[in-house]
C-alpha cells in the first residue's frame, strides 16, 4: 500500500481547498471554440460586440475544461487514490470568461460513502467553485469523485501513481 496517497479514509466532510492559476489566453479561447464551440462570440471580436458580452468570451464548455485541467493537477499533486467519476450536477456558468482573466477553484466535500456494492471504493461529492482575478464567482457544479479506500488493500499492493 502505498502510504503517500489520499484514501477515502482521509478525506474529512466540510474541508474546503483553494487551488489553481489558469490563465485565459485569446488564442486558446478562439482554437476551443473553432474546434467544440464554433459560435460567432466565441470566434469574432465584432460579432461578440453585439452581444450582451460585449467582447470575445470563452465557452463554458471550456471554462469546464480549463476547470477539469485545475482539478486534476490538484489530485495529481496531492497523490489521491481517484477512480473517476460518474458525472457531475448543478453546472452553472454565472459570468463570461475572456480572454485575460485567471481561474482559480475551490472545492468544499459536502458528503462521502463508501459504497456498498464495490468494498474496493468509496464516493464523495464536492461543491466546486471557479473564480477569477477579481473573485467573481464564474462557474459553479456538484462534482462525484470515485477513490479507493484504504482498507481494501492489503499492505503489500502496490496502487498504481496518477499521471
Amino acid at each position: 500500500m502505498d502510504d503517500d496517497l489520499t484514501y477515502f479514509e482521509d478525506l474529512e466532510v466540510g474541508t474546503v481547498a483553494r487551488f489553481g492559476s489558469y490563465a485565459v489566453t485569446r488564442d486558446e479561447v478562439i482554437a476551443f471554440a473553432k474546434s467544440y464551440d464554433p459560435q460567432p462570440f466565441h470566434l469574432s471580436d465584432d460579432a461578440a460586440a453585439q452581444t450582451h458580452f460585449g467582447r470575445l468570451s470563452a465557452s463554458g464548455w471550456h471554462t469546464c475544461a480549463m476547470t477539469m485541467r485545475m482539478l486534476v493537477d490538484n489530485i495529481t499533486e496531492r497523490r489521491q487514490a481517484g477512480l473517476g467519476s460518474p458525472g457531475l450536477d448543478e453546472l452553472r456558468w454565472l459570468r463570461p470568461v475572456f480572454p485575460g482573466d485567471v481561474l482559480r477553484v475551490e472545492t468544499e466535500l459536502l458528503s462521502k460513502r463508501a459504497s456498498q456494492s464495490r468494498p474496493e471504493m468509496g464516493s464523495f461529492q464536492s461543491a466546486v467553485r471557479v473564480f477569477n482575478q477579481d473573485d467573481a464567482l464564474v462557474m459553479t457544479m456538484q462534482s462525484i469523485g470515485l477513490i479507493r479506500l484504504r482498507a481494501a488493500y492489503p499492505a503489500q499492493a502496490s496502487v498504481p501513481e496518477a499521471r
